[in-house]
């Protein structure tokens, strides 16, 4: 279930999208105030935020600015103006979508159901955990700071790994994911020397891996200890 929080201070229309929006997949949080939002964005995590601009006390804008300093969450800005200035304004300070007042509630959900999977899809092409962002649409690697070059065979190999972290892989999958158009032409070892040049890479000690591990008669799984 996916949780989103919907910022507007008339009752009737975050009803009505609650309403547009359901069917047992999502999980809402109303805020009729910028400061009882900002308590339940503090205390819960939120796949997708809907914010009206004008609220009593503020403007919905500028908690958007503030929440894309940190995070990548999907926003969608509710507003009653339509002036050209207003959306570019919007889409600066980091929304997703602006959508503006009256609209559609079918037109809103099939919207953000699409924010939803595109963010989903974004999700599953990076992993972000210190001492690693790893941005593999972008094909770029960093450890600490530093960019981290890396081969298409080591790409894929740490994909694999990463996007299952804690699960053990077995060599089999790993060579049939990272040679998908067979493997009787690959040679025996070829696997091991992906492994090992991506520990030279990413670990302290590459002879005592921390985040590349071998299960011995297993496979290898990756673990991020901090």
């Amino acid at each position: 279930m996916q949780n989103i929080l919907i910022l507007e201070d008339d009752e009737d229309l975050a009803e009505g999208i609650c309403l547009a929006l359901g069917g047992g997949e999502f999980s809402f949080m109303l805020c009729q105030t910028i400061e009882e939002a900002e308590k339940n964005l503090y205390n819960r995590a939120f796949d997708l935020l809907i914010l009206d601009i004008n609220l009593p006390d503020g403007s919905g804008l500028k908690l958007c600015g503030e929440i894309r300093k940190s995070s990548k969450i999907p926003i969608v800005l509710l507003t009653a103006k339509d002036m050209e200035m207003d959306i570019v304004t919007g889409l600066e300070y980091g929304a997703d979508d602006y959508i503006t007042k009256p609209f559609s509630l079918m037109v809103l959900r099939a919207r953000i159901r699409a924010l939803l999977r595109r963010n989903i899809r974004e999700q599953e092409r990076e992993y972000v955990q210190a001492p690693f962002s790893f941005y593999f649409a972008a094909m770029e690697f960093y450890k600490a700071g530093r960019q981290v070059d890396l081969s298409r065979t080591e790409q894929r190999i740490l994909y694999l790994l990463v996007l299952n972290q804690g699960r053990i892989i077995s060599r089999e999958r790993l060579l049939e994911w990272v040679w998908p158009d067979g493997t009787e032409y690959v040679e025996d070892n070829a696997l091991s020397v992906g492994i090992r040049r991506l520990r030279d890479k990413l670990e302290e000690e590459p002879a005592k891996p921390v985040y590349i591990k071998t299960v011995y008669g297993k496979g290898y799984v990756w673990e991020n200890p901090v």
